[in-house]
């Protein structure tokens, strides 16, 4: 059973107050998918503690821990890359910047030419 209190609560996927919590629905989703992979990692020991620690204030066992910091983390940095979100004036600027012929920049075609660092 899940129960976030905020200033309304969700109990098991139902809103009250208008109180839309999208990460936790997505999260609910997650835990309903079988878990057929499996990850293999080694941490310091100061690391293991600190994870065990969190685990345990979660009321979370490892695995689930590891899962869901790992998962938040994941969307966070993929969604940086994959939505934005503009504004009608702003969408209008972006795809005429889009819709420009391309301009030939000498010091970038400078940089490309040469060799990566080793």
């Amino acid at each position: 059973m899940l129960t976030v209190s905020l200033s309304g609560s969700l109990r098991a996927g139902a809103l009250s107050q208008g109180v839309c919590c999208t990460y936790i629905m997505r999260t609910i989703d997650a835990v309903a998918e079988p878990k057929t992979q499996r990850v293999h990692l080694r941490v310091a020991a100061r690391d293991d503690e600190l994870f065990r620690s969190a685990a345990g204030a979660a009321d979370e066992s490892l695995s689930e821990f590891f899962v869901e910091s790992g998962r938040e983390r994941a969307e966070r940095i993929l969604a940086d890359r994959a939505r934005f979100v503009l504004s009608p004036a702003e969408w209008r600027e972006f795809t005429a910047a889009l819709d420009r012929p391309a301009q030939e920049i000498p010091a970038l075609v400078e940089l490309f030419r040469r060799s990566r660092p080793e």
